[in-house]
């Protein structure tokens, strides 16, 4: 049995007292705490998204084993912030002014995060202000945009004018998703990418920085 195998496994199951049991073995063994979230924690949240995109797991599962890794991280956190860990990179994401639908985006965000991404969630309801403020501030690499609803979609297309006139459009790639998204719309108000269902968020961020280096 390779070495984080029962805690990938814990995590996978949404197994939370396993899953603290392991990663408390781990350290008393004198584990490097970022080789037990990247090799155990994060490596197990990979499998989850690989089956959530593949129709192998659903959305109560995906936030279960999610709920785990973050008990997992919560015991991790103290000794990671003492060797200034960093994440792969910082991704923006928010569903747009007017539409209050969290699942997906929450759902994106939560796999970016397995992913060994660090991740800003700002909520529902969004406006531009508050998308702007938030890339001026966190300086992302990325910026991720939900929308449901066909009368909130436009608000995408205002915020990435708005990075045009701020100048910090191409300091940061910017994704977009929802049920009413399609590659058309995206292309329209000139994204960098779309994800047509949540599942496929992650391999688009890994797809846009890979091109950006």
């Amino acid at each position: 049995m390779a070495k984080y195998d029962a805690l990938k496994q814990a995590v996978l199951t949404g197994d939370e007292s396993t899953a603290v049991a392991e990663v408390q073995k781990a350290l008393a063994a004198k584990a490097d705490p970022g080789d037990v979230l990247n090799n155990g924690l994060i490596a197990g949240m990979e499998v989850v998204g690989k089956k959530f995109r593949a129709g192998e797991m659903f959305l109560p599962e995906v936030l279960l084993s999610a709920e785990v890794m973050h008990k997992g991280i919560d015991i991790l956190n103290p000794l990671l912030s003492k060797a200034g860990r960093k994440g792969i990179a910082t991704v923006v994401i928010g569903t747009v002014e007017g539409d209050i639908h969290d699942i997906g985006k929450k759902i994106v965000a939560l796999l970016l995060e397995g992913n060994g991404y660090n991740v800003i969630d700002l909520g529902v309801d969004v406006k531009v202000g508050k998308f702007i403020e938030a890339v001026e501030k966190n300086k992302p690499q990325v910026l991720g945009m939900s929308a449901l609803l066909t009368t909130t979609m436009p608000y995408m297309g205002v915020v990435i004018k708005t990075l045009k006139e701020k100048k910090i459009r191409d300091k940061v790639k910017v994704i977009v998703g929802g049920a009413s998204v399609n590659a058309e719309f995206a292309k329209s108000i000139g994204a960098d990418g779309y994800a047509v269902e949540a599942g496929t968020g992650v391999e688009l961020v890994k797809k846009l920085l890979a091109a950006k280096k």
